[in-house]
């Protein structure tokens, strides 16, 4: 687990703020896991400004295909892949990057994706990206990766990152460094501090820049919908099953 950015002391407390950073590069080096760090660090570095710490905890995929694919035929994942899924439960945000293959995120992500329960990233602030060898590809972050995240009801950042090979070391106002910092912000944006109203400036803006309605309004800024949410099903939906029903559940997926 990485750590990046500046603890900031609010209400005599450190604010730290958890992002599992998903990689499905397959390579070593990866363009794709580079720009997973390039996304994570722009965040961190907004985030800090913002007056939180970012954690880090970065998931290359590719070091846990075989569990994934295990996951997939059996319907158990093995320790290391039990791991990596409670990381993601603990999360307070995901910032994922795919390659993309035949015009589509790559089988391994998807896979990764597909292992987790359909509801269980509901809510959670999702900062997406992709990598390709051509810039016709860059539909894949609409056509395909942001209705993957819709379907799973993850509360997705408006500005994706797609970067093929000509993008790097570019510059200008459509550099990939400055949609990186867009991207970024959105994110860190969503994670920002909740401020209360004693925290709030005359003119409706927050210690931590997030916008009140009104110096008597309720705190704004970030709230762990996603965990509430899954605590919630978990205790409505607990209930004990007779062994044959939960085989047969097993076996349907």
């Amino acid at each position: 687990m990485q750590t990046h950015g500046k603890g900031v002391m609010v209400q005599g407390k450190s604010v730290q703020r958890t992002i599992v950073v998903i990689s499905a590069g397959l390579g070593v080096p990866s363009s794709t896991r580079m720009l997973a760090d390039q996304l994570a660090a722009a965040v961190a570095t907004h985030l800090g400004e913002l007056g939180a710490e970012a954690v880090l905890d970065v998931v290359d995929l590719r070091d846990y295909a075989t569990d994934i694919a295990n996951n997939m035929v059996t319907g158990y994942a093995g320790p290391a892949l039990a791991d990596v899924v409670k990381r993601v439960a603990d999360a307070d945000a995901m910032i994922a990057v795919t390659p993309t293959f035949s015009a589509s995120y790559s089988g391994l992500f998807k896979s990764f994706f597909d292992v987790l329960d359909p509801k269980f990233l509901d809510g959670m602030p999702i900062l997406f990206g992709a990598t390709g060898g051509s810039p016709r590809h860059s539909l894949v972050l609409d056509m395909a990766i942001r209705p993957l995240f819709s379907y799973l009801r993850a509360h997705t950042m408006p500005t994706a990152i797609y970067a093929s090979p000509e993008d790097w070391g570019q510059s200008g106002t459509d550099s990939l460094d400055r949609r990186i910092a867009q991207a970024a912000g959105e994110l860190a944006a969503v994670l920002a501090p909740r401020a209360t109203a004693s925290e709030a400036t005359s003119s409706g803006t927050t210690a931590y820049g997030m916008t009140t309605a009104s110096s008597d309004g309720p705190a704004v800024g970030f709230a762990p919908d996603h965990k509430a949410k899954r605590a919630n099903r978990e205790t409505t939906e607990m209930t004990s099953l007779p062994f044959e029903q939960l085989l047969a559940q097993t076996q349907r997926r």
